[in-house]
């Protein structure tokens, strides 16, 4: 029912050497229409990553600027305090951020949207246990699970869900899915048990929202535990 990282990621991937000058890392940015590239050594292990942020720094941190006075404004010295010291890079070792946040292709996606908002980057080099290239996942390739058809949510949410996952008379539940909101309707035998199906509907790749419209036959939440 989750996707993983190897659901959505990029398997062709355009990577770069330690070696690679400033200006063929450029052109592999804009002829792939991508915002970063991994670094890799001869045996495709993943060193660092260079984005379109680090070549950019050339321009903001170069030397000519602080002798005609310029200083970067203080906002980009706190967010890149080494930004100073890649401007003067003019290769992907030295331009590069390292390590690279990575993630493997078994992880979910969830996972992987929670590290790139975590380390503040559009996009994770996806490596095998040995640390080598196997991909690349971006924010736009996330952005995909939200374009899954309402059919075909419904159908997962019926019969992964309702049919297999709960284990109780789901008999009583209609579905209903509109641009990605699902509306749980109709009824179930016990108040937990609808909680517990609008809480596994809301996980379910594709959803926005979830409207939760189902009643019960008994209010099994004020029970004692005993």
């Amino acid at each position: 029912m989750r996707m993983t990282v190897a659901d959505v990621m990029t398997s062709k991937v355009v990577s770069v050497t330690a070696t690679t000058p400033f200006k063929d890392i450029a052109q592999a940015l804009i002829e792939g229409g991508i915002s970063a590239v991994p670094v890799v050594d001869d045996d495709r292990h993943v060193i660092g990553m260079v984005s379109e942020a680090d070549l950019l720094r050339k321009e903001e941190f170069r030397e000519q600027f602080y002798r005609e006075g310029y200083r970067p404004p203080l906002r980009a010295r706190l967010r890149h305090p080494k930004g100073r010291q890649k401007a003067g890079g003019d290769t992907a070792g030295e331009l590069m951020t390292s390590p690279a946040v990575t993630v493997t292709p078994e992880a979910s996606a969830v996972s992987a949207a929670r590290l790139m908002e975590a380390h503040g980057v559009k996009r994770l080099a996806v490596v095998d246990h040995n640390d080598r290239l196997q991909g690349v996942v971006s924010r736009r390739d996330l952005v995909k699970l939200f374009l899954r058809g309402d059919e075909e949510i419904a159908a997962e949410i019926r019969d992964d869900i309702l049919d297999r996952s709960l284990w109780v008379d789901t008999d009583g539940v209609q579905v209903e899915v509109r641009q990605g909101v699902v509306t749980l309707s109709g009824w179930m035998d016990r108040r937990t048990e609808t909680g517990i199906a609008a809480r596994m509907s809301a996980r379910v790749n594709g959803v926005v929202d979830v409207v939760d419209k189902l009643t019960w036959r008994q209010d099994d939440s004020t029970w004692d535990a005993r």
